[in-house]
């Protein structure tokens, strides 16, 4: 069975919370806004602790390394069966500094050429409400479990 596992960033202003999401790279994702952002995350097998896949993954697709505490979060499953892990940690990075990895395909489709595009093509914090506007439904659970494991301290 497939399974991922990724990094929900949280970080405060002004008593307002506010999430990291990545939109996805690639001509798939080029005009897809709402329910099309996701936290970073990526594929991990079983022999891999989930929490450091979660923690390379983050860097794969922002170019930034994390550590300290984490905030582990209850895993969602897919309606494809795929497991999603999930930690959150309160962080603030500058999004114009986020630099991903990138994939090949081949592209246009059938045309025989491959293409290099970045995993995710931008990142933006968001307030609640958006961000539960913008999140892929499936890891909307993340952001609603984070405000409930931290609401004591809004």
């Amino acid at each position: 069975m497939k399974q991922s596992a990724g990094i929900l960033l949280y970080k405060f202003t002004d008593k307002t919370i506010f999430f990291l999401l990545v939109h996805p790279g690639g001509p798939f994702w080029k005009n897809k806004d709402l329910e099309s952002w996701s936290i970073p995350k990526g594929e991990f097998t079983a022999e891999e602790d989930a929490l450091d896949a979660a923690k390379r993954e983050f860097q794969e697709e922002t170019g930034f390394e994390l550590d300290g505490d984490f905030i582990e979060l209850e895993s969602v499953k897919l309606k494809s069966g795929k497991t999603i892990f999930a930690w959150a940690h309160e962080f603030d990075i500058d999004t114009a500094l986020v630099k991903s990895n990138e994939f090949e395909m081949e592209w246009p489709p059938k045309s025989g050429k491959m293409q290099s595009f970045p995993e995710v093509d931008r990142a933006e914090w968001f307030q609640t409400e958006h961000a539960l506007k913008k999140i892929n439904p499936a890891q909307a659970d993340f952001i609603v479990q984070i405000i409930s494991k931290i609401s004591s301290s809004l």
